[in-house]
């Protein structure tokens, strides 16, 4: 019975119906995001430059008017078209879209404790690129990072702590050890911090700028992606553009 009903039997049996509608609403709606499929047309350099430009007017305390209208909303309802993929510290201090003056659906943001990539981080990136067609990828570490600093008292002092965190630092402890060996012997512990912030950054943008993947590997050598390094001042507001060559 169930193998001969029509497709008119179905939609108008009444314990199916439900399920019906289900599957109309869901067929609409992935039609609707693949004819939304429209990607941004910003190069990797322009879109570096807006984050750059906007981070300006945040340190001069006049952000951009950003879009978060009602207009704005209805806008991106169908579909995505962020310009980068922001991978940045969970901590509460670092506000992506407010200290790069943007608004709804323009960062693509990629957040946990101490900037680290892992399987999933790895595979929203991925997405963002390969479906989204972002051009540019954002690494930004920050000014007296909680997650850097534990990760160095495990070097420094063999620390350990309950629950996930042990496991949440691991990424990070190679960034320790080497800005550990490389700041100087009078180095205070903000200095040696922010070292290892910047070596964690380091080795994130490196590790995506070498990725086997043809996902990130074939746009890289392309030149239609760019992977670039960054460091947010708690203090002033400012960010800190590195490798970006």
């Amino acid at each position: 019975m169930v193998a001969n009903l029509s497709r008119r039997g179905f939609l108008g049996c009444a314990c199916c119906a439900p399920l019906a509608t289900s599957m109309v609403l869901g067929a609409g709606a992935l039609t609707s995001a693949r004819a939304a499929g429209k990607k941004t047309d910003l190069t990797a350099d322009q879109a570096l430059q807006l984050l750059k430009d906007g981070n300006q007017k945040f340190v001069a305390d006049s952000p951009a008017q950003a879009p978060v209208s009602r207009e704005r909303r209805l806008e991106i309802a169908e579909g995505q078209t962020p310009f980068v993929v922001l991978v940045s510290c969970s901590d509460s201090r670092v506000p992506p879209e407010l200290l790069f003056g943007r608004g709804l659906g323009e960062l693509f943001i990629v957040r946990n404790a101490g900037n680290t990539v892992d399987t999933a981080a790895l595979g929203s990136i991925q997405y963002a690129v390969a479906e989204l067609g972002v051009p540019l990828v954002l690494v930004m570490g920050h000014q007296r990072c909680g997650a850097v600093d534990a990760a160095l008292s495990v070097v420094e002092k063999n620390a350990t702590f309950p629950g996930s965190i042990g496991q949440m630092l691991e990424p990070i402890v190679p960034a320790a050890l080497q800005a550990k060996s490389a700041a100087p012997p009078n180095a205070d512990r903000n200095t040696v911090v922010d070292l290892a912030v910047r070596e964690n950054v380091r080795r994130v943008v490196t590790r995506l700028r070498t990725a086997s993947e043809p996902i990130l590997l074939e746009p890289l050598r392309s030149g239609k992606l760019r992977v670039v390094g960054a460091r947010y001042s708690l203090e002033d507001g400012s960010v800190d553009f590195f490798m970006e060559s």
